[in-house]
């Protein structure tokens, strides 16, 4: 009887309620892990999301991409979620090259960039140089410099007259200007242009049949007092006739056919053509160096 009362009296075991919470914990740590995971790359990093994306994917099982939709409550009729993201999967790989193509064309790019800055520093040290020389001798208002995608143009446009009206000979004034331009010249590696262009006179030229020609002997004639007075190699040399068709000023501006009468002497750049074609853009950051590559 007392043992009967006694087992009456002992209370009765109740099962654990709070199991749950430990699977809540757990859920609570994965997601808090998984937030911090992602405000680390918050910042675009291609090649830490790679690296996380097919982390996740292989810890999932190859299961779908948490960046990716899957079927859910909110799923409708006729909607299909999009396939999950493998790392060996096709597409994968077509976005790593995609990729990997833009940051090859973004290093090409960086690259033709610099040696263009190289290219033009060098010919604006130059630049300089002849500058020095000519105001040296009084003659820096004879020459006008100007670089351009060829490389540095040296136009002989003396206020003096350098070629008297249809003739190609040199005047005194111009023998003088070349004279301290050769010494500077002989001493490059770079290959020399030496353009001949006529003024936009609608005249026909007195000793030869057209413009064309004037120009050609105007060329040939400083070609060879560069090469026979001062010893600059002719085969680093090159004549070029324009004629007419390309004006340093507008003709229709007054003084312009005193200036466009005129030989150039264009320093070709030896920079491959990409890079030559950043020329401008680099002199514009020179100009304006915090808005590089504008």
């Amino acid at each position: 009887m007392g043992s009967r009362r006694k087992r009456e009296e002992e209370p009765e075991e109740h099962g654990n309620h709070e199991r749950w919470l430990v699977s809540y914990a757990d859920m609570m740590t994965l997601l808090m892990v998984l937030f911090i995971v992602m405000f680390a790359i918050s910042q675009v990093d291609q090649r830490r999301f790679e690296m996380l994306k097919d982390g996740m994917a292989a810890g999932f099982g190859n299961s779908a991409s948490p960046f990716q939709g899957s079927e859910g409550t909110m799923s409708a009729d006729g909607i299909k979620p999009l396939d999950p993201v493998r790392p060996d999967s096709p597409s994968t790989d077509v976005a790593r090259s995609g990729a990997r193509a833009a940051a090859d064309r973004a290093a090409a790019a960086d690259d033709n960039y610099d040696k263009a800055a190289k290219e033009v520093t060098s010919l604006e040290a130059l630049q300089k140089r002849i500058e020095k020389a000519l105001r040296a001798k009084g003659y820096l208002d004879d020459v006008a410099m100007k670089i351009d995608q060829r490389g540095l143009s040296i136009s002989l446009v003396s206020r003096h007259i350098v070629f008297r009206a249809n003739e190609a000979d040199l005047s005194p004034r111009g023998q003088q200007v070349l004279d301290v331009l050769a010494p500077v010249i002989r001493s490059l590696p770079n290959h020399i242009d030496v353009d001949g262009h006529t003024n936009q006179v609608k005249v026909k030229p007195k000793y030869y049949p057209t413009d064309w020609e004037l120009s050609a002997a105007r060329a040939v004639t400083v070609l060879r007092y560069l090469d026979e007075r001062g010893d600059v190699p002719a085969k680093r040399m090159a004549a070029v006739a324009y004629g007419h068709e390309r004006p340093l000023r507008d003709p229709a501006l007054p003084g312009a056919a005193a200036l466009n009468k005129r030989v150039d002497l264009v320093v070709v750049s030896a920079a491959p053509e990409a890079a030559r074609k950043l020329f401008q853009t680099v002199l514009r950051d020179h100009r304006n160096p915090a808005g590089r590559g504008t």
